[in-house]
């Protein structure tokens, strides 16, 4: 039913980056058995499972048992990760067969150490992708670099260190105004994109016409058990159920999720909060685009 669902283990993160708000759920980590008796709901419904929305996925103190339990549903697993815990979880995530894709934000670090010498940091990112190539070679890697100013020039430095590590020369001439992934060794990707807003009702009411993937394509689900329509709704101000008291089948078959997305499919925002949304604005792009 859905190519990704994002599934929150935990919404604490080891950094306080800017352009990821600190969401205003009370912190918490989704125990063993919260995780499981979610993972076995979602896992026949989606092609793919997010271990995140919010948080850090690495920063779980049983991320372990996670990928096992993973194993378990035979679910495959997408990670996105700031990067600093790397080393601790190298050969679990390189020797689970449920992982099939691992995302580095790489713009973290310098966002939140801007004085520190950053090969500290990139060196064991680096060494797990050489021995993820080696052990691994069907794994995909991005690099995540977002650019502040629609200038690649802002992450000059990370490309010279990428270049120097696996001897490659990176063309700069990337269109930034677009997501563009860019092939640059074996199944290593670099990830371009813009910043975007977080939705919130504080930004204007842009009305009611328009249409997201949200709920289409993929759902969240935050570490309390609150169900979401899409990755942006950190804080659940559309809950569409908890999985505490309701089964995800039935979240999906109600009134309100039902009538999310057949607006959706009629470029019409049901929900206040999306009219809050300026991601949409994206896909207004797109359809201009394929007409």
């Amino acid at each position: 039913m859905f190519k990704r669902v994002y599934l929150e283990i935990s919404n604490i993160c080891n950094l306080q980056c800017s352009f990821c708000p600190a969401g205003e759920k009370e912190k918490k980590t989704m125990d063993l058995s919260e995780f499981e008796d979610s993972l076995k709901q979602v896992a026949p419904l989606t092609e793919l499972v997010c271990l995140h929305l919010l948080g850090e996925p690495l920063a779980h103190p049983e991320f372990g048992q996670i990928l096992e339990i993973c194993k378990k549903y035979d679910t495959p697993i997408e990670l996105t990760t700031n990067g600093l815990l790397i080393n601790k979880y190298t050969d679990k995530i390189i020797n689970s067969n449920c992982v099939k894709q691992v995302n580095f934000s790489l713009q973290a670090f310098k966002d939140n150490f801007p004085d520190k010498n950053i090969d500290d940091y990139l060196t064991p990112i680096f060494e797990f992708v050489k021995f993820g190539h080696k052990i691994k070679p069907d794994l995909y890697i991005n690099f995540r670099l977002w650019n502040q100013k629609s200038n690649i020039s802002d992450n000059e430095e990370i490309l010279l260190k990428i270049e120097q590590y696996f001897n490659i020369q990176i063309n700069r001439n990337i269109a930034v105004e677009a997501i563009k992934s860019k092939n640059i060794w074996n199944r290593l990707y670099l990830h371009f994109d813009s910043r975007f807003e977080w939705p919130s009702f504080n930004l204007p009411n842009l009305g009611t016409q328009g249409r997201c993937n949200g709920i289409l394509n993929h759902i969240g689900i935050l570490a309390d058990g609150t169900v979401v329509p899409c990755c942006l709704d950190k804080n659940g101000e559309i809950n569409l159920g908890n999985l505490k008291n309701l089964t995800l089948t039935e979240i999906i078959n109600s009134k309100r999720f039902t009538a999310m997305r057949t607006g959706f499919l009629n470029g019409v925002l049901v929900e206040n909060f999306c009219q809050h949304c300026s991601f949409i604005n994206r896909f207004k792009k797109t359809i201009k685009a394929k007409q």
